[in-house]
């Protein structure tokens, strides 16, 4: 028997791929979209999808046409998002749709490409977005509760999701009109908690639904993870494999909303990786199985600009190890050994979605799915699912090496044209290039300290107990100042002894700077697996009156979970131990409250807004110092790369160009979660992945870089506003450019 492989580049296969792949991808004329058990059928013909997700608001528009395209090079002919309702209704009824938000100019630049358009209008989206995409200001409408049988939460949902499809309506985006969308999602993984919130929350899927179908849209609606989902939608599946998912009944496509190739990433977490072999057996085992229509989520993961990250602790950069970077270019050898593949599933394109399918044991740990067409063609999918060795399969008479967690395809049931575990794509070395700051007029720094405590006239309210910090900044702002005073006797034993009483805070989340008598005393923080924190330390106290100022931060709020609008946040307890007479609780003093920061309020990230407080002018910024914020006008950085700004040598804060958000900076170190977890310097792809089975970055910043896309730099002139929380040495600051060579 004759061992049989042939590599894909092969002129005979290339030129059939080039007219399957070109006929797919062909500009999409009015299109009705149907479906069966086997695939969707558009304009009468049937189709394999795959899916690039890319989220519109966590990239610029500059970026999109290059995104779109270099997903459509490889290999994907659809592209997915979700719809962003916090960012399109900021407030009830007011609309957005400028800048990021330009949710028409996406689909368009979409259709423009070539491409379908899935669009999961949600409109709760979770995606480690703020809040889950959901408006703030909806919870404090009276009567409201989340995701459920609620009145309130339907109408609003309703008004949304009609608003969007009316404005697509109109501009003729859906299939039937001839435009790119083929798919529509509402609501997501509800599934996972509907038994939560009991009978109300059937109810509720069953309504979503209805509700859904009744807008006329002319193309298919799903629901992911949700497996009693009505006859009417289509349930679909998310995770990192779903080759054994079945949909919830017989007459329903095989489809895969959401395959991770990565995962997300918090402050003061690892890096997870995911390796692009364990990727390619998990998307060739699902078209294997009888799958249809496949979405990575994420494709391209971006940028959470500005407060948009949810968890809390979400990173700024969202790049998910996606096969397009944050930054937007090809992650190789991901990127190129996913465009084989989808090369090699799309010769078999027309037997996968029509031909007569068998499967055939070939041994353990082997197997076999052939389609067979009525003319006697066929395609094989072999799979070695052992994730310890590799094996040698017999089928129709020849020999295939299959290593370990593997598969291989063959288009015509003979010539092996790609294996997922057989990495040929070229890799890539990625360096991020530092440039100091500079400008042609000369570097100057503008400098503005804010004092701790209460700013402006007076506090904006006072209250003898400690508050939720969400539900009074209601998301308007990450700051809340907690302030309050005691006096301390002059007959204090500590005074004598010249010992320090300890500070003991109890919070909820997420973060605190605290202040004794105007000086920064430390930082108190939770993280994304545990967020809330208590605060141990011994502080510095005079006789008489010493003041207590305590900066409370959110760090992006909840987005899943089971009520999640009312997971609290902010302190909880405060007292001091060490005094004559034992421990002063101070829980319950009198509290004056301040909502943000000084500059925040008098917008000192707009451009020329330099009048609203003085500034120090010096070419020399001050070194850690905390609350404060620094302006410099620069040039943007030489050459045509990406550019990210290096932030390694700053504590915590915000960052913008232009008035344009950059967002949360925190060069957090990563540290592990628990003294089991480990860092790798290899991951071995055999084996089903989990996020923490290839974590790196162990004792390193968990994010040190921060995109500034191109198109936000003018020639000259440029403004960049950054405010210090706790101290950092922005001399040091650089902007970095991503330079990525093939190796």
């Amino acid at each position: 028997m004759k061992r049989a492989t042939k590599n894909i580049a092969s002129p005979a296969i290339s030129l059939v791929l080039a007219v399957v792949f070109l006929f797919s991808l062909k500009a999409i004329a009015a299109a009705n979209v149907t479906y069966d058990h086997r695939s969707l059928s558009i304009g009468g013909r049937r189709q394999l999808i795959i899916s690039a997700a890319i989220h519109y608001p966590r990239s610029v528009p500059a970026m999109w046409p290059s995104l779109v395209q270099t997903a459509k090079e490889g290999g994907c002919n659809a592209i997915e998002s979700y719809v962003f309702w916090n960012g399109h209704e900021p407030s009830p009824g007011k609309y957005y749709f400028g800048g990021r938000y330009d949710i028409v100019k996406f689909i368009k630049t979409v259709q423009q490409a070539g491409m379908h358009m899935i669009l999961r209008i949600g409109p709760f989206v979770a995606a480690e977005w703020n809040y889950g995409g959901v408006p703030v200001w909806l919870h404090y409408v009276p009567g409201t509760v989340f995701r459920q049988d609620n009145e309130p939460w339907k109408h609003y949902m309703e008004s949304f999701t009609t608003y969007i499809v009316n404005l697509l309506k109109k501009e003729k985006l859906f299939a039937p009109q001839g435009g790119p969308i083929i798919l529509s999602q509402v609501e997501n993984e509800y599934g996972y908690y509907e038994r939560d919130y009991g009978e109300g929350g059937k109810r509720y899927a069953q309504w979503s639904a209805s509700m859904a179908v009744s807008q006329n849209i002319g193309v298919p609606w799903m629901m992911c993870q949700q497996w009693d989902a009505p006859a009417t939608v289509i349930s679909t599946c998310n995770g990192f494999y779903c080759d054994e998912f079945t949909p919830n009944t017989a007459d329903k496509p095989k489809i895969w909303t959401e395959n991770w190739p990565g995962w997300f990433k918090t402050f003061g977490g690892r890096d997870p990786h995911r390796p692009a072999e364990d990727v390619a057996y998990s998307v060739a085992r699902f078209f294997q199985k009888g799958g249809s229509v496949h979405n990575y989520y994420m494709y391209h993961g971006g940028t959470n600009f500005g407060r948009t990250s949810g968890g809390p602790f979400i990173t700024t950069s969202y790049d998910y190890e996606a096969p397009i970077d944050e930054y937007g270019l090809p992650r190789l050898p991901k990127w190129g050994h996913l465009k084989n593949l989808h090369k090699a599933i799309m010769l078999s394109e027309s037997m996968l979605i029509s031909g007569e399918h068998r499967n055939f044991s070939l041994g353990s740990s082997l197997e076999a799915d052939v389609y067979t067409s009525s003319s006697g063609s066929c395609a094989a999918f072999l799979s070695n699912s052992d994730d310890k060795n590799d094996k040698t399969a017999v089928f129709q008479n020849m020999t295939y090496h299959l290593p370990a967690w593997s598969v291989s395809i063959l288009p015509d049931c003979k010539n092996e044209v790609f294996n997922t575990a057989k990495v040929t794509a070229k890799s890539s070395k990625v360096e991020m290039l530092p440039e100091d700051l500079k400008s042609a007029s000369g570097l100057k720094w503008q400098v503005f300290s804010e004092r701790s405590g209460i700013w402006g006239e007076k506090a904006d309210f006072v209250k003898n107990e400690l508050v939720d910090h969400i539900n009074t900044t209601k998301d308007t702002t990450d700051y809340l100042w907690y302030t309050t005073s005691i006096t301390v006797s002059a007959n204090e034993e500590f005074l004598k002894k010249q010992t320090r009483p300890v500070l003991f805070i109890e919070s909820k989340g997420h973060t605190l700077h605290v202040f004794i008598n105007k000086e920064y005393l430390g930082t108190a923080t939770g993280n994304g697996t545990h967020v809330p924190f208590k605060l141990k330390k011994p502080v510095t106290l005079k006789a008489g009156e010493n003041n207590l100022d305590l900066l409370s931060m959110t760090v992006g709020l909840s987005n899943a979970g089971s009520f999640y609008e009312w997971v609290p946040a902010g302190l909880t307890s405060v007292s001091i131990k060490g005094l004559n007479n034992g421990t002063l609780n101070l829980t319950n003093s009198k509290w004056s409250y301040k909502l943000g920061v000084q500059g925040e309020h008098l917008g000192l990230f707009h451009p020329g807004n330099s009048g609203a407080v003085k500034w120090t002018v010096t070419a020399k910024p001050p070194k850690k110092q905390p609350l404060t914020w620094y302006k410099v006008i620069i040039d943007p950085p030489s050459g045509s790369e990406p550019v990210g700004l290096d932030m390694i040598s700053m504590g915590k804060g915000m960052a913008w160009l232009n008035g344009e958000e950059i967002g949360r900076y925190w060069p957090r170190i990563a540290r592990k979660n628990s003294p089991n977890d480990e860092c790798v310097k290899e991951c071995d792809y055999r084996g089903k992945f989990m996020p923490d089975k290839c974590n790196t970055g162990c004792g390193e910043p968990s994010q040190r870089w921060y995109h500034v896309p191109r198109s936000w730099f003018k020639p000259s002139g440029n403004e960049l506003v950054i405010f210090e929380e706790k101290g950092g040495y922005p001399m040091k600051i650089k902007l970095s450019r991503r330079k990525v060579s093939e190796v």
